[in-house]
């Protein structure tokens, strides 16, 4: 049994309850029946996973801890090894509290079937956790915690972002993106940004009047920053990716409203409206901005050791 430390961070159960699956027949509508009994499946498949991952540790591990992800407060320090179970979200949660010092591993409790999806794709969206940087499910659980017991695998160190405002440096790192928008992000913004090279002076401005900016590391490029018309990069790659979103002047879709920030490289952004926010990996996580701020984003932050699945990095 290895006398090692581990911190359990676990997706709490936010969707549909089982308890409540008793109560499901009081609804005639079957569309609706269908959804809740498919919410009620996957609240089940996530409480088994948990349990199935629990059993596999008493094994393994002498010292561990469980906590909710929104039970999370305080660094995370003096653990060999974080595990989440849920998805991205639950990993992404974790690695706000995580220096570059812990390796994680994400267990994805609720993963998409393709022949669920096929079944239901007319009715509704049957897609369930994607899991893009869990290497781990409850199929192979126990012999990547094997693995990484007996030293066969290794974390990846993957990129994230520093955030500076007005020259004071953020206490969260992003691991995957952050927009920085008006507070009702349809409302139009004025700012202006350049990329330049640490310690030298300011290069040509680019002025902008959009619904804000999106600024996403590697492993945010599969994300929100593939939708609004970005591309994938290498999940190791520790490049930034940018793009103005939704620019409000004649040909403003050009090379200067989407590019990349090198590693030696930083991006300075001058915020021109009354009020915005800073939106690190999704809206959970804010910062305030106001008329004048400055805000800087660098990919200089501790990198996040990864279990990564093996696709993302062969």
């Amino acid at each position: 049994m290895a006398r090692r430390r581990l911190l359990l961070l676990l997706k709490p159960f936010d969707v549909l309850p089982t308890h409540q699956s008793d109560n499901i027949s009081q609804f005639r509508n079957p569309k609706l029946l269908q959804v809740l009994k498919y919410l009620d499946n996957r609240c089940l498949v996530h409480k088994e996973a948990i349990n199935f991952c629990q059993t596999i540790l008493r094994k393994k591990f002498v010292d561990w801890e469980s906590v909710y992800r929104f039970n999370l407060c305080r660094p995370i320090h003096d653990v060999d090894l974080v595990v989440t179970i849920g998805g991205d979200g639950t990993l992404l949660q974790a690695s706000h509290f995580m220096d570059d010092s812990i390796p994680v591993l994400g267990v994805n409790s609720d993963p998409t079937q393709a022949e669920e999806v096929e079944e239901y794709n007319e009715e509704f969206d049957a897609t369930r956790s994607t899991g893009y940087l869990c290497a781990a499910t409850v199929k192979n659980f126990e012999q990547i915690i094997d693995d990484i017991l007996e030293n066969r695998s290794r974390p990846s160190e993957v990129s994230r972002m520093s955030i500076t405002l007005n020259s004071k440096q953020l206490p969260t790192y992003a691991l995957n993106d952050v927009l920085i928008a008006h507070p009702c992000p349809a409302t139009v913004s004025r700012f202006s940004f350049s990329i330049k090279k640490e310690g030298e002076s300011c290069s040509s401005l680019v002025h902008c009047r959009s619904s804000g900016h999106r600024v996403s590391t590697a492993a945010g490029s599969t994300a929100a920053m593939l939708s609004a018309g970005g591309f994938v990069m290498p999940i190791l790659s520790q490049d930034l990716q940018y793009i103005v979103r939704e620019p409000i002047a004649p040909g403003a879709y050009n090379s200067l409203m989407h590019g990349t920030v090198k590693p030696d490289e930083l991006m300075e952004i001058a915020w021109y409206c009354k009020e915005g926010l800073i939106y690190i990996d999704g809206s959970h996580l804010t910062h305030s901005v106001q008329h004048g701020d400055v805000i800087e984003l660098s990919s200089k932050a501790p990198k996040l050791k990864v279990f990564l699945p093996p696709h993302l990095i062969s």
